[in-house]
This record gives C-alpha cells, structure tokens and sequence, in this order.
C-alpha cells in the first residue's frame, strides 16, 4: 500500500523550501500543499512503498500500510530514525513487540569516491565488449 500522511503530525517541515520526504522520494511522489502547509503522496498508485520517507520524515508523520500477507490487520512497522541508526519497532496483531537495530550507514556522506583506483577511461575503446573495471584485455 503506497504511503500517507497523518495531516495532524504533520508541520510541512516547518516551512522550508522542500520537505525531508520531498528531498528523499526517488519517484518524486511527495509534494508540499502550501496553503495547508502539509505534504501529501501527490500519485499513491506511483510509490514503490520503499519507507525512505517514513524513515526521514522528523514528525513520524508518514506511513505506509503493508499489505496483509506480510503485515496482518491491526500489526505495524514503525521507524525511528537516530543519527546513526534506525530503530524499527514491529507490533504484531496479538500486541507482541519486537524492536530492530540498524546502522543507518558506516562512512561520512559524500567521502566516497567510487572511482578511487579506477582507470581513467579509455574513449577509443567504448564500443569494444567488456566493463570499465573488468581485467585488461591481452591480446
């Protein structure tokens, strides 16, 4: 089921100029009414229920309702983001709690160079087979 907000949690992150579910959405889905200032999910059909903005989202505003194969009726699962990790809390429908543990990542955001070790890439050889990174070709 795609995800939605609760309206009356909801501050629209406090007027800024694009929501934290806004900035995280990799499908765009998420939008800021600005009259009510509240997001909303602007194409439901369109999420791809990946909890990125549940996950974000600073008010514990959004939701996304599993569908019942894997979260029965009256069960939830439920983010808390920290600054270095998220907490899921999974409530079962017979009231049971369970709680989950995970770094949120282990290098600093944007240290990362994916291309560190790499050579620089050879233009005359693109339509040749083979991938940027695989071994020297010998022959």
């Amino acid at each position: 089921m795609p995800s939605f907000v609760i309206t009356e949690k909801c501050d629209g992150c406090k007027a800024q100029d694009k929501t934290a579910c806004q900035y995280i959405c990799p499908h765009d889905l998420m939008a800021l009414d600005r009259e009510k200032m509240k997001a909303y999910n602007q194409e439901p059909e369109q999420c791809w229920e990946c909890f990125n903005c549940v996950k974000i989202c600073p008010q514990q505003a959004i939701e996304v309702r599993g569908y019942s194969d894997f979260v029965p009726l009256g069960s939830s699962t439920i983010p808390l983001r920290g600054t270095d990790s998220i907490m899921w809390t999974i409530k079962f429908r017979n009231g049971i709690l369970k709680r989950f543990k995970f770094p949120i990542r282990t290098t600093t955001e944007g240290s990362v160079d994916p291309y560190t070790g790499k050579p620089a890439p050879d233009f005359a050889a693109l339509k040749q087979p083979g991938f940027f990174n695989g071994p020297a070709r010998t022959e």
